[in-house]
């Protein structure tokens, strides 16, 4: 056994100058930040100048911060001597010429250590990958990538790095998502830093490493176009919150915070999806047909009467009629304008046609032979017309003002309504729409965004509403400098030294009014999240086999330039109104422009768990190739027959025998998590198939593979899902009968 106690000690004394300079960073960025929070008062200029030194020191200590543990974790040497220091962030010698003590894992320069092989090293001797705890260095692991030294510089399993993978692989899971920074292999990699400017779409097996893939080219991206998406910000969707908080500490382990994360259900600002849609509904919901439907909705909201309305101006009865109503109807709809932004046009045509129908009834009623009312006359009608609470209330009624949320509520609760929107569902696909339940779903959002662009806001009563605010704040500010001049007393005045300012001298009414407005200290994320219509530099949409035809649409409004990293597996496809293919989805938006990457390495799923996974692959999707497990873990799968009322205690027996410190799950059909609940601990979760999508735990147990299967057309494909959770090994409670994909699973002993 090689004695390398002299090389951990030098990586160690070069670990301890790389924590000293990140102290001494911290320490500075530490220091200007209190300076900057020290200081008041001055121009305007000066105040956003400090705001933005702000946002910059508290973003550099967030980095410094997030780069603590892992600092430095791996070393090139070059053929050429040189030697290169690998990273979490990048840091310069300012002291010795700026010499470069550690590479940033994004630079050009520290590609090699994750694409250098023995038979294309591209100037590399020799990688290290250096492992730490702490700021201690705890162990080295040398590949050789000079055929010369007789080291083949990949392990069994052909890829780089194997010692320091399986360690990360083999370890026990947190429950949360672990950043691959030190391990990215070379298939990743190019994916990573891929520069392709239109959908890029990464397809790959379970445990292929799509969100980690997925996660670290948004910070390459952040790193690489820093100016570009600073401004723009970065979204990534997935598939549920459980999800997302499970990879929630990856992208600020990297040093990036600037990113947004959501779910379809929360993308639609101020509406969170607490209704559960059956799945019939949400496949409906799902479909582009809906947009007709929805139009029809908002179309049945513009309304001509039947009769025609009273209205009640002066000392006159005037009839809004239906020919009137109908005219000014087409004139607005003509417009192609959203229904909002068209109501003024529909308006101002009732109010014109109600202004010269009153001046036709006055001038009947004239009996000085002066005939009908000047044009002057009629100007001053219109305008009042249009403050009448009878000629308003007629318009609300014909034309109303409406919300997105206030259309599809009614539009989901009234069956008269969806009848008349939707003459072309039946009356069950109707009768599974409608609801009584007040919220929105998950497959609502992208309805309510589609409505959004229907319905369009008028935004003059806002704006109106902000300049009012706007000279309130303005006259207040104004009356507090009067009291500050009427307060200071008279003979002090009279006596006071001229180069003495007072408070009125140093600033007026406009610039204290500013300074009462409250600091915009929101960071891109944070102002995306609020604003329906910001459109993003990048968005990353993990589990993208999953969205909806709908869905997509909401997408892509979010990102009209298409630069879009679309990460997925159509074998894994679970809910019906998502997608088994890629050009299907993507044709409609980028036509052939789209770049298809395939990951073919498991890194998650032992061999002996992928063998019985691979069984159902060739029966949903048979033209895929199962992606290649790299490890083993000596433990086979197993199913266990039991009575339907001895699931709990089989379940117990085999919880009972996972290692402590180990994550395991429990997977049950929908609608039977609370049958098991009472197993939920600290180390194991039940869940539904959809819940642990994208998850994974070192031991999985699944309950009633049948019922699974059976609860949608693909069923089938959720199995797939659940018996690729596990890292380590894989159970199978049962008392149905297997389905025939798993006849070959080996039956335990009770």
């Amino acid at each position: 056994m090689t004695d390398n106690t002299g090389e951990i000690a030098a990586e160690q004394a070069h670990l301890t100058t790389l924590y000293q300079h990140l102290d001494a960073l911290r320490v500075y960025a530490r220091s200007r930040l209190s300076t900057v929070l020290l200081e008041s008062g001055g121009t305007p200029q000066a105040r956003s100048e400090r705001e933005s030194f702000s946002a910059m020191y508290a973003e550099d200590l967030a980095k410094y911060d997030a780069a603590e543990n892992g600092l430095c974790f791996g070393r090139l040497d070059m053929a050429d001597g040189e030697t290169r220091h690998i990273g979490r962030l990048g840091l310069l010698d300012e002291d010795n010429d700026y010499e470069t003590l550690l590479l940033d894992w994004r630079a050009p320069l520290a590609r090699p250590f994750y694409l250098a092989t023995p038979a294309s090293p591209d100037g590399v001797s020799l990688r290290r990958h250096i492992r730490s705890r702490g700021r201690t260095v705890t162990s080295i692991g040398d590949e050789h990538l000079d055929l010369r030294e007789g080291d083949s510089g990949t392990g069994a399993g052909g890829v780089a790095g194997e010692g320091a993978l399986l360690d990360a692989l083999n370890a026990a899971r947190t429950g949360q998502m672990n950043d691959i920074v030190e391990t990215i292999q070379g298939e990743q990699d190019r994916i990573i830093r891929s520069e392709h400017k239109s959908v890029m779409v990464v397809q790959g097996g379970p445990g292929t490493g799509k969100t980690a893939v997925a996660l670290h080219r948004a910070a390459y991206l952040l790193y690489t176009y820093r100016k570009q998406l600073a401004r723009s910000g970065v979204l990534i969707i997935g598939p549920n919150e459980t999800f997302l908080d499970y990879i929630g500490q990856v992208l600020p382990s990297l040093g990036e915070t600037g990113v947004l994360l959501s779910t379809i259900g929360n993308l639609y600002p101020g509406v969170h999806a607490t209704v559960e849609d059956s799945i019939e509904a949400g496949t409906i919901k799902g479909s582009t047909d809906m947009v007709d439907v929805l139009r029809n909705a908002v179309r049945d909201r513009q309304q001509v009467p039947t009769s025609p309305i009273e209205i009640r101006y002066d000392t006159y009865t005037l009839a809004l009629d239906r020919k009137m109503c109908t005219r000014a109807r087409g004139r607005a709809r003509s417009s192609r304008r959203p229904h909002n932004l068209a109501r003024p046009l529909f308006a101002s045509m009732i109010v014109d046609a109600l202004a010269e129908k009153f001046a036709a009834v006055v001038g009947e009623n004239l009996v000085d032979g002066s005939n009908l009312l000047s044009r002057s006359d009629i100007a001053d009608i219109r305008d009042e017309m249009r403050h009448d609470p009878e000629v308003l209330a007629a318009i609300d009624r014909l034309w109303p003002e409406l919300t997105p949320q206030q259309v599809l509520s009614d539009l989901l609760r009234s069956a008269k309504r969806l009848a008349t929107a939707a003459p072309e569902l039946t009356d069950a696909q109707r009768a599974a729409l409608l609801r009584t339940a007040a919220g929105f779903s998950a497959a609502d959002a992208p309805l309510l965004d589609e409505l959004a662009e229907l319905l369009g806001i008028d935004e003059s009563a806002e704006q109106d509403r902000r300049a009012r605010q706007w000279r309130k704040q303005i006259a207040d500010a104004q009356g507090a400098l009067d009291i500050l001049t009427g307060s200071a007393p008279q003979d002090l005045e009279d006596d006071l030294d001229p180069e003495i300012l007072m408070a009125y001298d140093l600033i007026d009414a406009g610039q204290l009014a500013e300074r009462q407005r409250s600091t915009d200290n929101l960071t891109t994320a944070e102002r995306a999240a609020g604003d329906r219509t910001w459109t993003y530099g990048h968005v990353i949409v993990d589990e993208a086999q999953e969205l909806s035809e709908m869905a997509w649409r909401m997408l892509m409004r979010r990102c009209p330039n298409r630069w879009m990293t679309v990460v997925g597996d159509t074998a894994q496809t679970g809910d019906p109104a998502g997608s088994s293919s890629w050009n299907a989805v993507l044709e409609p938006y980028v036509a052939q422009r789209w770049k298809l990457h395939e990951l073919t390495v498991n890194y998650r799923t032992p061999s002996e768990i992928m063998d019985v996974a691979t069984g159902v692959l060739e029966r949903i999707a048979p033209e895929q190739t199962p992606p290649r497990s790299i490890r083993s873990s000596g433990r086979l799968p197993w199913a266990r027959k039991v009575r339907p009322d001895e699931h709990l205690d089989a379940l117990r027996a085999a919880l009972a025998e996972v290692p402590a410190g180990r994550l395991s799950a429990v997977l049950v059909p929908n609608g039977t998590v609370d049958d098991y609940r009472e197993l939920t601990a600290g180390e194991v979760s039940v869940l539904t198939v959809g819940q642990a999508k994208g998850l994974e735990f070192d031991a999985v147990f699944i309950v009633e593979p049948q019922a699974i299967v059976d609860e949608s057309s693909r069923g089938l494909n959720d199995l797939y899902v659940a018996l690729t959770r596990a890292t380590q090994q894989l159970g199978i409670v049962h008392s149905l009968d297997l389905p025939p994909v798993l006849d070959g699973l080996a039956e335990a002993a009770a």
